[in-house]
């Protein structure tokens, strides 16, 4: 089952999500669900949301809806480093922290840091930014794991994790600033909830760039080439740390576009992976004051 926060004749509902059409979720049914994290948090998602649905309303067709980033106030984690793609793009971008990337891709201890909050996430069809102060940026297309206060994972969505690679590969104690900056993450449009039957190798992971409407980048990658497991990466994320609110944990990129490309205003990000729909944003990126 797919969840998702949209928006249908000017008011914003939680539904349920198909290929074709939503499901609009009713929360008079039950006490003390007010939001999408009640019920990602509940003990049974799943169970609570099909019992949710609201079976007096017609289903809604995707194109009378707009979706949503699927975020409340869950705080926003990254891992880096997590492909080989990965590993040798951070390592060309960065002589001085060459070494370092080489060796936190084998290493016990996985690269996490912290992303942003929900204010600075974007959800589909709004804007991604390139900062302005930046001359090669890129999008990093991320299999991103929906975490409990638990730490239990209870569902999957896109993330984007806009990355100026300038700044960082210029030296990486520079990364919070390459990384963490207003709408410096896209996300959505859904959250596929975990079931236990993800299929790793068969989860595909696509990117498409396009400027002045003609493609300028295309990649894939699949879940497959990710060097550690799902559940590593949250054990990791949860030592000698609490998220009372939950946390969203974009688990790295396998996708990078050649060294000569970088974003520019105007374009647009289109990020697919099988399961749980495509997340679109276009790139703003202004001129100093």
């Amino acid at each position: 089952m797919r969840l998702a926060k949209i928006t249908f004749n000017g008011q914003q509902h939680l539904a349920a999500v198909n290929d074709s059409e939503v499901q609009l979720l009713d929360l008079s049914q039950v006490n003390n669900v007010h939001r999408l994290a009640d019920i990602l948090h509940s003990p049974d998602p799943s169970g609570l949301a099909g019992f949710l649905i609201d079976r007096k309303a017609d289903p809604v067709p995707l194109n009378q809806v707009r979706f949503h980033a699927p975020i409340d106030s869950q705080e926003v984690w990254a891992a880096g480093v997590t492909y080989k793609r990965s590993q040798i793009a951070r390592m060309e971008e960065s002589e001085a922290g060459a070494s370092h990337y080489d060796k936190v891709y084998t290493a016990p201890r996985p690269e996490i840091f912290f992303k942003g909050s929900a204010s600075r996430v974007s959800g589909p069809g709004q804007p991604v930014r390139v900062r302005y102060d930046s001359n090669w940026s890129v999008p990093e297309p991320e299999f991103t794991l929906v975490i409990s206060p638990q730490l239990k994972l209870v569902g999957f969505t896109i993330g984007n994790d806009m990355s100026a690679r300038d700044i960082e590969g210029e030296n990486p104690l520079y990364l919070p600033q390459a990384k963490v900056y207003k709408q410096c993450c896209g996300m959505g449009p859904s959250i596929l909830l975990n079931d236990g039957s993800l299929d790793r190798v068969g989860t595909k992971i696509n990117l498409v760039i396009e400027r002045k409407n003609e493609v300028a980048f295309r990649g894939e990658t699949n879940l497959g080439q990710l060097a550690r497991t799902l559940e590593e990466l949250i054990t990791w994320l949860g030592k000698e740390n609490e998220f009372p609110h939950g946390a969203m944990l974009l688990t790295g990129t396998g996708i990078v576009p050649p060294d000569n490309f970088t974003l520019e205003h105007g374009d647009t990000v289109s990020i697919s992976i099988a399961g749980i729909g495509v997340l679109t944003n276009p790139v703003v990126k202004d001129s100093p004051e």
